[in-house]
């Protein structure tokens, strides 16, 4: 072979070395991309992990719609207005001095009509209401022993906070996210409440350990129910990463923190042995709850079939009809509930069923030969649908089942405001005090009592207990 012919040759096996990694790189700067295009609405992240100051290009893609909804109030909300009150605290006249016209003096002139203006003012916080009990004792006449007085609950010092004040101090801290330095501050502020941030971690601490037996209620309540809404999300503590788990239902909420595990999970006393209906996301620590009929959360996967369709919208067509599948199976149910139907017809399930397989067939005929990872992403999906198709179209043959989790994310959202407001929980006692707290005041605000009278009635006569539903 001469000289020519193996440069030739050795040039021809650069060049294909050089454009298979051309590919390769090509392909990890596709995925790179990929990475930092998702946010809330193409993955599971938290809309609080989103920056503040990135907003999403919008896009031509079919996958980002608009609900055609008006901007404003929700719909059926009942609103607000501000009416005049008819004795006011102070009464201002503001008569014409003079005529506008020619000027003459108008303080004896006779009143034509009168236009009233009112302004609704905040008043100046009163000093706190000071209760004195005097506990008297008594010498008996007959015996001579001295007997004293009962002390009233609430009143075992010499000098305390009244169950008013700890439930303000419990409200802005845990149903308003505020760190305790500044919730001191807006005590002080509001109320004329001058206590010290030592005083409010250890009344959250008092109201956690009050709250005791209402755990111990809900847990047996929603271990009976018939579906349930589960959820986990990181919660930063002690420098560590923990995890807050919550198990919910359209009355009832408790939430418990620990790791990501099996036994973490059934460490909340609600899920070991549950044989109800459980709505969830994709993570795979709730397969061994094998008594439960598992549903997948659809919101999940329509931000899933969201990710891998705008990654390459030519080319993943089948995402696209996936994603019109479960909209559809979505519109359907609705309109059977409007129409007061319990099941839908024969006809639509199987208008349902056959588009999911085409759309199935489609996402994989779209992927092959899986050569990107992307490509590999959405044969993934693709798979995960084929496999799980029971648990993702439940809510088509059961109209009582959800379409989304919605309900256990609402759950969650506060610690995630409580963590970009305060960065983190000092210590995972901390975050189990938010944890228990915040069980409470969600099931509470459920059932129409509002958070600061829960807390007054918890730290005067002991926690509110929700009537268990009829069996």
């Amino acid at each position: 072979m001469g000289l020519e012919a193996m440069d030739r040759d050795e040039l021809v096996a650069g060049l294909v070395t050089a454009l298979g990694r051309i590919e390769e790189l090509t392909a990890r700067v596709a995925e790179l991309q990929d990475r930092l295009n998702r946010d809330s609405s193409n993955s599971s992240q938290p809309p609080s992990s989103d920056g503040p100051y990135r907003k999403p290009p919008p896009k031509a893609s079919a996958m980002r719609r608009k609900s055609g909804r008006k901007p404003g109030k929700q719909h059926g909300d009942p609103g607000a207005t501000r009416h005049q009150v008819a004795d006011p605290d102070e009464v201002i006249d503001c008569p014409p001095p003079e005529c506008g016209n020619c000027g003459t003096d108008l303080a004896d002139a006779t009143v034509f009509g009168v236009s009233k203006r009112q302004v609704f003012e905040v008043a100046a916080p009163p000093p706190p209401l000071v209760t004195e009990y005097r506990v008297i004792s008594k010498t008996c006449p007959c015996c001579g022993t001295v007997t004293v007085g009962p002390t009233p609950p609430g009143a075992s010092g010499r000098v305390q906070w009244g169950p008013g004040v700890k439930a303000r101090a419990v409200l802005t801290v845990m149903a308003h996210h505020l760190p305790f330095g500044r919730a001191k501050q807006l005590l002080r502020d509001l109320a004329s409440i001058d206590c010290s941030t030592g005083w409010l971690v250890n009344v959250r601490r008092r109201a956690a350990a009050a709250l005791e037996p209402f755990m111990g209620h809900i847990q047996k309540i929603l271990h009976r129910a018939r579906l349930l809404h589960v959820d986990e999300t990181t919660a930063r503590s002690a420098g560590k990463l923990a995890y807050l788990h919550v198990a919910c239902d359209d009355k009832f909420t408790a939430m418990h923190v620990g790791g990501r595990g099996i036994a973490d999970i059934d460490a909340g006393k609600i899920l070991d042995g549950f044989a109800g209906i459980l709505v969830r996301d994709g993570y795979g620590g709730y397969t061994h709850l094998v008594d439960a009929v598992h549903v997948w959360c659809g919101a999940h996967t329509l931000r899933d079939l969201k990710a891998v369709h705008d990654a390459d919208p030519d080319h993943q067509q089948g995402a696209e009809a996936m994603a019109n599948t479960l909209v559809l199976a979505l519109k359907t149910t609705h309109e059977a509930r409007r129409a007061g139907r319990d099941t839908l017809t024969e006809q639509e399930l199987t208008e349902i069923r056959c588009r999911y397989a085409g759309a199935i067939a489609a996402m994989r005929s779209d992927n092959t030969p899986g050569s990107t990872p992307l490509q590999q992403r959405a044969l993934t999906l693709a798979g995960r649908f084929d496999k799980h198709r029971d648990m993702i179209l439940a809510f088509i043959h059961d109209l009582s089942i959800p379409f989304t989790n919605n309900a256990a994310e609402l759950e969650v959202r506060g610690a995630k405001i409580r963590q970009r407001v305060s960065g983190c929980w000092r210590t995972l006692a901390g975050l189990a005090d938010f944890a228990v707290i915040w069980s409470y005041l969600s099931t509470a605000a459920k059932h129409g009592i509002e958070h600061l009278d829960a807390l007054v009635r918890m730290f005067t006569d002991g926690p509110w207990l929700p009537p268990a539903p009829a069996t």
